[in-house]
C-alpha cells in the first residue's frame, strides 16, 4: 500500500513538473537570490549570554552598523549568515570565547515603483509581496502603461541587475520597479 502511494506521488510530481512553464534563468537567479542587508534595514543582533552586546541596530547609508565592544562592522551587501559569521569572528578575536550570534531583520528598507503607475514613489516592504501587489499599492497602472515590459532593478552581490518580470515575481526590499510607457 505504502509503495503504491509513493509511486503515485512521484507520478503526480513528474506530471506537475512537465506541465509547469519553464522559468527564465535570469529571472530565477535574481528571484532566488538570498536577501542582502542594506542601508536603512533595522536589525536585532542577539549575542547569546551577553545581553549588553545584544540590541537593535540600523544600518547606515554605507551598510555599517556600530556594535558595542567591536565598533563599526560593514555588513551591507551581506546575507544574514555572512553577517552573523563576520560579527562572530570579530567578537571571537580577543573579546569572547565561542560567541554565538543571531541576526533578525526587524524593518526592511522600502521598495520603489516608478513610471506608469498612478502614485509612483517608495513604499514599505511587506514580506511575500509580488509585483502585482506593489502596483496595487501604487493605485494601479495608468492608461499608458506597458504591462508586459515591467522591469526590476535589484542589487545582487553588490551589483545592480535589471530583469524583465511578470505580475507574479516576488519583490524584495530595495527593489526598483519600473513600469514603462507603451507606444501605440
Amino acid at each position: 500500500m505504502m509503495a503504491s502511494l509513493i509511486g503515485l506521488a512521484s507520478t503526480v510530481q513528474a506530471q506537475q513538473q512537465a506541465s509547469s512553464p519553464p522559468v527564465p534563468a535570469e529571472a530565477s537567479a535574481a528571484v532566488s537570490a538570498r536577501y542582502e542587508l542594506g542601508p536603512g534595514d533595522k536589525i536585532r543582533v542577539t549575542v547569546y549570554g551577553e545581553d549588553d552586546l545584544s540590541g537593535e541596530f540600523e544600518l547606515d547609508g554605507t551598510g555599517i552598523v556600530a556594535m558595542p565592544l567591536i565598533g563599526p562592522v560593514n555588513i551591507g551587501n551581506k546575507d544574514l549568515d555572512s553577517a552573523e559569521a563576520l560579527i562572530t569572528q570579530k567578537l571571537a578575536d580577543g573579546y569572547l570565547i565561542n560567541p554565538r550570534v543571531s541576526i533578525e531583520v526587524l524593518n526592511y528598507r522600502p521598495f520603489y515603483i516608478l513610471g506608469e503607475v498612478k502614485k509612483p514613489g517608495s513604499y514599505p516592504y511587506v514580506n511575500g509581496m509580488t509585483v502585482l501587489n506593489a502596483i496595487a499599492l501604487a493605485s494601479g497602472y495608468t492608461y499608458r502603461a506597458n504591462e508586459n515590459k515591467i522591469t526590476i532593478t535589484r542589487r545582487v552581490d553588490g551589483k545592480d541587475q535589471k530583469i524583465t518580470v511578470d505580475n507574479t515575481t516576488i519583490v524584495l526590499p530595495g527593489d526598483i520597479i519600473r513600469v514603462p510607457e507603451r507606444f501605440f
